[in-house]
């Protein structure tokens, strides 16, 4: 996959002042901000909604936009770089889609449950879909015990990154991630075929 960075050099420190700045309270900043992530922002959103195997009820526009609005609640993260910002603008969009689909499972009574694609996901075996709320629930048990573990997963599965963009977005080297991706990927398997079998 190709890297997603920005060509221009800039753009990755312009983001990191402009973070900074929100963080020590000046809103007006937001303006000058949401022009810069926002590309990155629907690409994310658009690799999180492609996951969905059937049809889905919010498009990556409107999921972009809800998650602005969480993003403008956040004030009490201190905003160190924009990998930190990709990385909480990933689980704030798997919540957003994981509130989305209780809703919809709620609606549908739990007889039309969301499912993710995991086809082209090495280590799950030969079931190409699972539901998305199984996977939030084994994924929030990982995040308990292994918060990096948990983390690699959001950024590899959910948003798509590489095990290069990973490395550099975690802060660790190429071996560790494809340890700690193996590893994540065996647990919730695990998780998810209990979840399967009702123990």
């Amino acid at each position: 996959m190709a890297t997603h960075r920005p060509e221009d050099p800039q753009v990755p420190k312009n983001i990191t002042q402009l973070l900074k700045r929100f963080s020590n309270g000046d809103n007006k900043v937001l303006d000058e901000l949401i022009p810069l992530v926002y590309p990155e922002l629907h690409r994310l959103a658009v690799t999180y909604l492609r996951r969905e195997r059937r049809e889905h009820t919010i498009q990556p526009t409107a999921l972009v936009n809800e998650f602005f609005l969480k993003f403008t609640e956040q004030h009490r993260i201190s905003w160190q770089n924009r990998e930190q910002f990709y990385g909480v603008a990933a689980q704030l969009m798997r919540w957003i889609l994981v509130d989305h689909a209780r809703q919809h499972a709620a609606t549908k009574r739990g007889g039309d449950r969301k499912c993710v694609s995991i086809r082209n996901v090495a280590g799950f075996g030969s079931q190409p879909d699972i539901d998305l709320l199984a996977l939030h629930d084994a994924l929030s048990k990982l995040e308990a015990i292994d918060p990096e573990q948990a983390r690699i997963v959001l950024l590899r599965f959910f948003v798509g990154f590489t095990i290069e963009e990973t490395a550099e977005l975690t802060q660790t080297s190429h071996a560790t991630v494809e340890r700690e991706w193996r590893l994540a990927k065996a647990y919730l398997k695990r998780e998810l075929t209990k979840t399967n079998n009702g123990s």
